[in-house]
């Protein structure tokens, strides 16, 4: 049983990120709790809160602090948290006189949530370019497949005629959403923490508020008041990534269906076999797209748990962040991945595809309704109209012919192709909504 399918050597094919796993990994958690220490001595220096030869001395000697982070098991686990030993650690890089000038006014959680920040901004960057190339991908394909028909279904059933480029541009609607939701993300979330102790800077009053805006400014990061107890950064960051692994979702869920033995009206990725059945070619990618929105639901509950902490500070809730939030990362990374293969070889099956509307003529049913009604029948009799005329043996157009006033061509009134138009313009409007000015 895998401790985690993110870290696994046999899952990591499926599930692993390995660029994300980088940025979250425990050498590049310590570099950025380092980077951090840094910053902070560097504009108290400036500000002249701390001496400025102390300062530059703390700024020079920790560039290159390689820290171990084993090193920090010991200390961590007698504070519950890795702050005061890396400090002790930093501080003797640092030396004597100046190490004393380290951490000043800070406390372990304006560390680790800064260091959190900047962690998740270098998450951010990455599956900022692979939403924007997958957008890319998906509009290229659905202009590429705008006048392919196919069947429209709701809940299930089949219904009206849709195109697949509708159907292309519908997956990534919500995708284009979360795009464009990302600058005012990052303002929200992307926010330096630094208020000490209790939360107030009580050890350097009145100094506190100079302190943050220049750290803010130094790690380009927004300012902000301390948010030790408000844990809405983490919750929104948790809901954005919530949303593209929804989406994602939305579109490997799609591509299961479409792909089914029976169906077969689209293939995408690269089928995955049974160990017993060799005919089979699973959907894996679309599955573990999936699977991965299931995980990230778990530890986006995992978060809200997380997001009511006790009085200035919860030993207790805070674990939880370090537990789901990098889940949450590496989901989303990683669904973006296996989205990206099955966007790049998704290929329509023309046979199928025709043979789903030549089958189930009453597909076009609502065409029918609304044009009878358009003659002078009324509605609920053209309903009843239609209905009969496709639960009877007669086909459909003829039936329809029969019992209707004369002078419709039901040959051109039941043509699948007139979808084609209204499925184009609603396909332009959902591209239309993307805001390329966020650096897409």
């Amino acid at each position: 049983m895998p401790v985690s399918l993110f870290s696994s050597t046999i899952y990591s094919g499926l599930f692993a990120d390995e660029e994300i796993l980088e940025i979250l990994g425990e050498r590049s958690d310590v570099a950025h709790m380092v980077r951090f220490e840094r910053a902070l001595a560097k504009v108290q220096g400036k500000l002249g809160i701390i001496p400025r030869d102390a300062a530059l001395a703390i700024e020079d000697r920790l560039k290159d602090a390689d820290v171990d982070p084993a090193s920090l098991k010991s200390g961590t686990r007698s504070a519950g948290v890795p702050v005061p030993a890396l400090v002790a650690v930093l501080r003797k890089v640092a030396g004597e006189e100046a190490g004393q000038w380290l951490h000043w006014g800070a406390t372990s959680q304006d560390v680790m949530d800064t260091a959190a920040v900047l962690q998740s901004r270098a998450c951010l960057g990455s599956l900022q370019s692979r939403l924007a190339r997958l957008i890319d991908t998906l509009e290229t394909q659905s202009h590429r497949t705008a006048d392919r028909l196919m069947a429209g279904r709701t809940r299930s059933q089949i219904a009206t005629p849709i195109t697949l480029g509708y159907r292309i541009a519908q997956w990534a609607h919500p995708l284009i959403d979360a795009e464009n939701a990302l600058p005012g993300l990052k303002s929200s979330v992307l926010r330096v923490q630094f208020g000490g102790a209790s939360g107030i800077n009580s050890a350097i009053a009145p100094d506190g508020s100079a302190v943050s805006a220049a750290l803010a400014a130094e790690l380009g990061l927004e300012d902000s008041p301390s948010w030790h107890v408000n844990r809405t950064p983490v919750l929104l960051l948790a809901g954005w990534l919530q949303q593209v692994c929804a989406g994602l979702a939305k579109m490997a869920g799609d591509l299961v269906l479409l792909g089914r033995s029976e169906i077969a009206e689209v293939t995408s990725g690269t089928g995955g076999g049974s160990s017993t059945m060799p005919q089979k070619a699973n959907p894996v990618q679309a599955e573990t797209i999936l699977a991965l929105n299931r995980i990230a639901i778990a530890a986006q509950a995992g978060l809200s748990a997380a997001a009511d902490p006790a009085e200035e500070r919860d030993g207790a809730r805070w674990p939880l962040e370090w537990m789901f939030l990098p889940q949450m990362l590496l989901a989303t990374g990683t669904a973006l991945r296996h989205a990206q293969d099955l966007a790049e070889s998704l290929k329509p099956n023309d046979d199928t595809l025709d043979a789903s509307l030549e089958t189930n003529p009453e597909i076009m049913a609502e065409a029918a309704s609304f044009l009878l009604a358009g003659n002078g029948v009324p509605r609920a009799r053209a309903k009843e109209l239609v209905a009969a005329a496709a639960s009877g043996s007669a086909p459909f157009a003829e039936a329809l012919a029969k019992s209707s006033p004369a002078g419709i061509d039901w040959r051109e009134a039941l043509d699948p192709r007139e979808a084609i138009a209204p499925a184009r313009e609603m396909s332009e409007r959902i591209f239309a909504r993307r805001q390329k000015s966020n650096g897409s």
